[in-house]
């Protein structure tokens, strides 16, 4: 989307990146469930019509670069993707995984920051999250 959205009667272009966690920080984004999530994720931002430009999803953390309509809150946004995709997992994976109740799946809060100039370095962070991770984690094997 690297033209301008429009609304009624404005021209648009808000993106943000945003990263929640599981509660605590628990690494459960694992196999089907990572690979679902995105779908989840997706189809959640379109009903408030925003788009999910890049994701990952990481085993204890999520990243994104939405675009949110001015229209709404990005915590409205955030939020109600939260919310949905919890009651969403507990409702697929509640008899299958333990520890999967729909409210506190994920922890309270969230990141976010407005995205602007940086986008293209933004999205390769995306991108390349997992591979930073698992760097990060070699490094600290020898130190």
């Amino acid at each position: 989307m690297d033209e301008f959205e429009s609304l009624s009667h404005s021209k648009w272009e808000c993106k943000y990146h945003v990263v929640f966690i599981p509660k605590y920080r628990r690494r459960v984004l694992f196999g089907q469930l990572r690979r679902h999530l995105g779908e989840v994720f997706y189809r959640l931002a379109r009903q408030k019509e925003s788009w999910i430009e890049e994701g990952h999803v990481m085993p204890d953390h999520v990243h994104m670069l939405i675009s949110i309509p001015p229209k709404y809150a990005v915590s409205q946004v955030v939020g109600y993707i939260k919310g949905k995709s919890a009651i969403h997992i507990a409702r697929v994976y509640g008899e299958r995984k333990r520890n999967f109740v729909g409210q506190s799946f994920w922890a309270r809060g969230y990141f976010v920051s407005t995205v602007g100039r940086d986008e293209e370095t933004i999205r390769q962070y995306i991108r390349h999250q997992e591979a930073e991770d698992k760097r990060l984690d070699q490094m600290k094997l020898w130190n």
